[in-house]
This record gives structure tokens, C-alpha cells and sequence, in this order.
């Protein structure tokens, strides 16, 4: 074995051996980034404050946003630490709001996202519309004109045989008219009481005697009427899930609520207007 090369061997075989364990190393929330007197600032620190900047500032490169964060990261921490350890009353109080809040919203989101299946989601829409009687839906037209005497001219018109779309294109001052009147299919509460109740009280192929709204004068023409149908599960699923999702929630609210021990004390002189008081929490 030449000269100088004696330790070689064992050496290369301490840097193979140590090559996989540094290849299986990865950044964790607890990897340390900075450490300022002795306190750590961790990735998971980095992470979170990135998350929390305005969308325009999260737009920039990654290297730029990197080095910005860790320096302010580590600047707030010198400023928090040359205050010692007197913690401000309103800085005390915001602190465990913003933890029992953050600690609230995971629970929330922990009975939430408990609660979603497609199973669930399937139960949900058959319980709601396995027995589903849509209401009505109307397919009409109409003509709009100002005066009652207008109305009853076209009525006239109509019985005695004339065309209602070309009528409608021809005498309507609504929207509707180029379009013969048309104002294809809609459901209950779709348009202003009066016209609707005309429209209620014809039947198919049916020519209604003039109606007056607050647009008005309308000479209506029931074309066709059905029963909506059900939804299909895709076209409920955002709702329904949401639905599943909230009564999970408020379930679990109602349970604590009713398990836990709560007292609201009265207190002498308290008025709400007091929330008003940010002196209160000033030192």
C-alpha cells in the first residue's frame, strides 16, 4: 500500500457511511434558523410569519422573502428581550386571545373535517331529496306596453288570431321583446306578485288578460309548466357538505356547553359602552 494513503480507506468508508444519513436529513418546524441570546427562532416561526404577510408581499421570490423574515424575525426578538420580562397588560391580554382563539379554530377544524364523508355527503342528499316535490316552474312570454288600452288592443289582436312573438317584437317595450316576449322558464318568486299571479291562474298555451305592475301593462302567454327537479348531488355537494360541517360544529358547541361550568357574574356599574375603554388595558 503506498505511502500516505495508509488511513484512506477507513476514512472514505466514514464519509460513505455518513453520505445517507445526510441525504435523509430534512428541514423540520423545529430546525433551528437563528438563535438571539440564547432564544431559538425555528423554521416553523419562518413558516407561519410568511403565511401571515398581505398577499402582495407573498408574491416576492422565496430567497428575498427568506432573508426578510429572518431579520425581522430576529429583530423582534431583540426588541422583545431589552423589555426584560415586563409584559404590558394589553400585550398579556391580546396573547391569550389570539391563542384561545387559534386553539378554538383548530378544534373547529378538527370536528369539521370529522365529520365530512362522501358516505355522509351521500345521507345528507337522500334524507333531503329522496322525496323531492319541486315546485312549480313556468315557461312564458309576454308583450309590455304603457297603457291599459295598448294592452287590451293587442289583446284583441291576439284572439282573433295574430302571431304573439311577432307581436311581441313588434309592439313590447320590454327587454324581452326582439326575443318574442320569451322569458324562458322560472320558478316561484321569480318575478313581481301581480305578474306572477297571472301567470298562476293560466294554462298551457293560455293568453292572460292585460296585467298592470310597476313596469306596466303585460299581455302573458303560458307556453308550458312542469316540476322542477331535484338537484343533482354535484350540484349540492358544496352546500351540503357545509351544512354537514356547521351541524357537526354547533353540535359539539351545544355538548360542551351543556357539560361545561359557566357563570357570568353581575357585575355593579358594568355597561357595554365599556368596550369602549381602551384606557382599561393600557399601563
Amino acid at each position: 500500500m503506498p505511502k500516505g494513503l495508509t488511513f484512506l480507506p477507513s476514512l472514505a468508508l466514514a464519509v460513505v457511511m455518513a453520505l445517507p444519513l445526510a441525504a435523509e436529513t430534512k428541514p423540520t418546524a423545529d430546525t433551528v434558523v437563528a438563535s438571539v441570546n440564547g432564544e431559538d427562532i425555528t423554521l416553523g416561526h419562518m413558516i407561519l410569519a410568511r403565511a401571515a404577510l398581505p398577499q402582495q408581499y407573498q408574491q416576492l421570490p422565496d430567497e428575498v422573502l427568506y432573508q426578510a423574515i429572518l431579520d425581522q424575525l430576529i429583530q423582534q426578538n431583540l426588541l422583545k428581550q431589552s423589555r426584560g420580562t415586563d409584559v404590558p397588560k394589553h400585550v398579556e391580554l391580546a396573547l391569550e386571545n389570539e391563542q384561545r382563539s387559534l386553539l378554538a379554530a383548530d378544534v373547529l377544524e378538527d370536528i369539521a373535517s370529522g365529520a365530512m364523508s362522501d358516505d355522509a355527503v351521500q345521507a345528507a342528499y337522500d334524507a333531503q331529496y329522496s322525496d323531492w316535490t319541486g315546485g312549480d316552474e313556468f315557461q312564458a312570454s309576454h308583450i309590455l306596453v304603457e297603457t291599459e288600452e295598448e294592452a287590451k288592443a293587442i289583446k284583441a289582436d291576439l284572439d282573433n288570431g295574430a302571431d304573439f312573438a311577432a307581436m311581441a317584437k313588434e309592439k313590447s317595450t320590454g327587454p324581452s321583446g326582439p326575443n318574442g316576449g320569451s322569458l324562458g322558464w322560472f320558478g316561484m318568486g321569480a318575478m313581481v306578485p301581480e305578474f306572477e299571479a297571472a301567470v298562476v291562474d293560466l294554462s298551457p298555451g293560455e293568453v292572460s288578460a292585460p296585467v298592470k305592475t310597476q313596469f306596466g301593462w303585460h299581455v302573458v302567454l303560458l307556453s308550458d309548466k312542469r316540476k322542477a327537479e331535484a338537484p343533482t348531488l354535484d350540484e349540492v355537494r358544496g352546500e351540503l357538505a357545509t351544512k354537514i360541517q356547521q351541524d357537526a360544529v354547533d353540535a359539539k358547541v351545544a355538548e360542551l356547553t351543556k357539560a361545561g361550568e359557566i357563570e357570568r357574574p353581575e357585575v355593579e356599574g358594568l355597561e357595554p359602552s365599556v368596550l369602549r375603554d381602551v384606557e382599561l388595558v393600557q399601563e
